[in-house]
């Protein structure tokens, strides 16, 4: 258990606990559970789960089914009896301790199951039938985020190549958070619709990739590989949300561009950026850039120290 949560459970606000609980009330009754019967079938949900984690083994440990699925022994039992006598499952004692009971579905279960399997799969084709595949995607992506959320641990980060939308985002979020850090006017706006719509209109694809990071559905950083000549690769627009700092994302999109761009026979990568850019300097350094140039501008808004870095690739 999360103790840092518990501690603090009086601190949570009742309006988030109210909109918890009717969230729980209203999706309950969409989908259905508290039905006596799951999707047409004589089998209820306690049960369906049962067959469900029965499935997915080949045997199953009675002590331990229990605990995963935190039943009473007794109900449990009355179940498996039950199973038992409609020919679904097998039990037996186990070979390495004969106090402990094992059961594992017969073929004629597992029939059973797939019926109930294949009416529960068309119970939520149903349920999104009327949706469009766009709130399809949102949908799904929410469930991801009330999962990292409540399990208490961050979802695996990935690295994949943008979407519809994302580019529009790259420029949103990069145009907010430079004016939130360091008061930087539109005119940082307006450069970077201008690069992402010059990359949009006239990229190579053999030689220039975009990288979008995301953690549970949700975008936590942006980088773009530009061609500078032949031999000469440009990296852009390295962008990390705020509260994917520290977890390794820019250093693997910039890992990503660096690959890319090796393998597609760049020679050098060059960057420019800005010396208050402290965090993103760091993450340059250890990829293996080096400094080579500085000068004083006033863009943004602000009086600004530029950098330009570089890096040998073969």
């Amino acid at each position: 258990m999360n103790t840092a949560v518990t501690s603090n459970a009086n601190d949570v606000a009742a309006e988030h606990i109210d909109a918890v609980r009717e969230f729980n009330r209203r999706y309950t009754r969409l989908i259905g559970v508290l039905h006596e019967h799951l999707v047409d079938t004589d089998y209820s949900l306690t049960e369906a789960r049962i067959l469900f984690e029965l499935a997915h083994s080949e045997t199953s440990d009675v002590v331990e089914l229990r605990r995963n699925l935190d039943l009473d022994p007794g109900y449990l039992s009355r179940i498996l009896a039950r199973f038992a006598k409609d020919g679904l499952v097998e039990r037996q004692r186990s070979d390495q301790d004969a106090r402990r009971q094992q059961v594992r579905l017969t073929e004629h279960g597992r029939a059973v199951f797939g019926d109930l399997d294949e009416r529960s799969s068309r119970g939520i084709a149903g349920l999104l039938a009327d949706r469009s595949v766009t709130d399809h995607a949102r949908l799904v992506e929410a469930m991801r985020t009330i999962e990292t959320i409540l399990d208490g641990h961050d979802a695996p980060v990935r690295i994949r190549e943008p979407r519809p939308g994302d580019h529009g985002w790259v420029i949103a979020r990069n145009a907010a958070l430079y004016a939130a850090e360091y008061g930087w006017d539109g005119s940082y706006e307006t450069l970077v619709a201008r690069i992402v719509t010059g990359f949009l209109e006239s990229h190579d694809p053999h030689r220039e990739r975009a990288w979008i990071a995301e953690s549970g559905g949700e975008r936590l950083g942006a980088i773009f590989c530009m061609r500078e000549d032949d031999d000469t690769a440009r990296l852009r627009l390295l962008l990390v949300e705020p509260s994917a700092r520290g977890r390794g994302v820019g250093s693997a999109l910039v890992e990503h561009c660096l690959e890319f761009a090796t393998a597609a026979g760049y020679r050098d990568m060059v960057l420019w950026t800005n010396d208050v850019l402290t965090s993103a300097r760091h993450i340059y350094q250890r990829a293996g850039f080096e400094l080579v140039d500085s000068e004083p501008h006033h863009s943004f808004g602000r009086d600004l120290l530029g950098q330009t870095w570089r890096r040998t690739l073969r």
